[in-house]
């Protein structure tokens, strides 16, 4: 049997580092209020040891845990990669981390974390849903912290909302279709039940296509090991096989968009003279050194970084709704 290992205690550092306890949490806490010398040598013996700091003292004796708990609805592609650093970057200029977890969009996963989150007693949480159980809801709404939802605008926030309009964005992509000339639009996206923005961006789709009296909506079912490429090419394909006449693609993401396009290369199909394309959420490949795909530009590290702001200044009103708005880029695709 292997011999059994223990954790590296502050009191191993200290006796290694040849000083107190108390100096090695001075140092470790708060580094300016220690001499240089004596800093060098508690980072010596923290190095030589590999003594990781144990914050859940910390948190039992200040009553405050320094983290911030967050669910994102998946992290399968990097929709929310700029919210996220923004937020951390955001929270670390306060001492404060991020712990992550994804809840596939799924409300009954998301359940099941929060009160795992809230049994680590965050400042702050986070989340980018605002679909939850009534359960969930009911626990979220008791928690004694603040509880933020970003990337939309939901009528009635459990705490704090910040984000955008996801109707007015998709209402704005079809409004500009139809005023380049084109009537005959089709708006593909995934058949999630609780992907509520999914949904938005279509309401604003048909928002705009009560005018015209011609819905072309193809909402394709999620299957395991697809990607967003994948999505894009399939919706393309049976798009065209239903409505052959159809003139613009209005796509739920840009990686839908990405695989849009790749099938219209393969089919020979020009873009956009026989079809347009757009996307959504304006990602790298997206600008005009890449696709030059039309598409809706979010600054998602303003978000996260508005999210940090509010957190740590702790300046925030229940029920209150922050919209910093979405921009839409038109490139070479439309």
């Amino acid at each position: 049997m292997s011999e059994a290992r223990k954790w590296v205690t502050m009191g191993d550092v200290a006796a290694r580092a040849g000083v107190g306890t108390i100096t090695v949490s001075r140092a470790l806490r708060t580094p300016g209020k220690v001499s240089q010398t004596t800093l060098a040598k508690v980072q010596k013996a923290v190095a030589e040891l590999g003594y990781v700091l144990d914050e859940t003292a910390g948190a039992l004796s200040s009553q405050r845990s320094r983290i911030v708990g967050a669910l994102v609805s998946t992290l399968e592609e990097s929709v929310f990669a700029t919210t996220l650093r923004g937020l951390s970057e955001g929270l670390a200029e306060g001492g404060l981390q991020l712990l992550l977890s994804a809840t596939q969009y799924d409300p009954e996963t998301e359940a099941a974390l929060i009160p795992t989150l809230l049994g680590r007693r965050p400042e702050a949480l986070v989340l980018t849903s605002d679909r939850h159980t009534p359960d969930a809801r009911a626990l979220l709404e008791r928690a004694a912290l603040p509880v933020l939802e970003l990337w939309d605008l939901p009528e009635r926030p459990v705490h704090v909302a910040v984000g955008f309009s996801n109707r007015a964005a998709g209402s704005a992509m079809t409004r500009h279709l139809i005023d380049t000339g084109r009537r005959r639009i089709a708006f593909v996206g995934l058949d999630r039940a609780h992907d509520s923005r999914g949904h938005l961006r279509l309401a604003g789709y048909r928002d705009c296509l009560r005018e015209l009296s011609d819905e072309r909506v193809l909402l394709l079912p999620p299957r395991r090991g697809a990607t967003g490429p994948d999505y894009g090419a399939q919706g393309l394909r049976e798009v065209l096989r239903r409505w052959p006449d159809t003139q613009a693609l209005i796509c739920v993401s840009d990686t839908l968009a990405a695989g849009a396009w790749c099938e219209a290369m393969r089919a020979g199909l020009s873009v956009p003279d026989r079809i347009a394309l757009t996307g959504f959420g304006d990602f790298d490949m997206a600008g005009s050194s890449g696709l030059a795909l039309t598409t809706i530009r979010i600054d998602g590290a303003a978000i996260g970084r508005r999210a940090a702001e509010l957190i740590l200044s702790g300046d925030m009103e229940r029920g209150t709704r922050i919209d910093l708005g979405f921009s839409l880029i038109r490139r070479a695709s439309s």
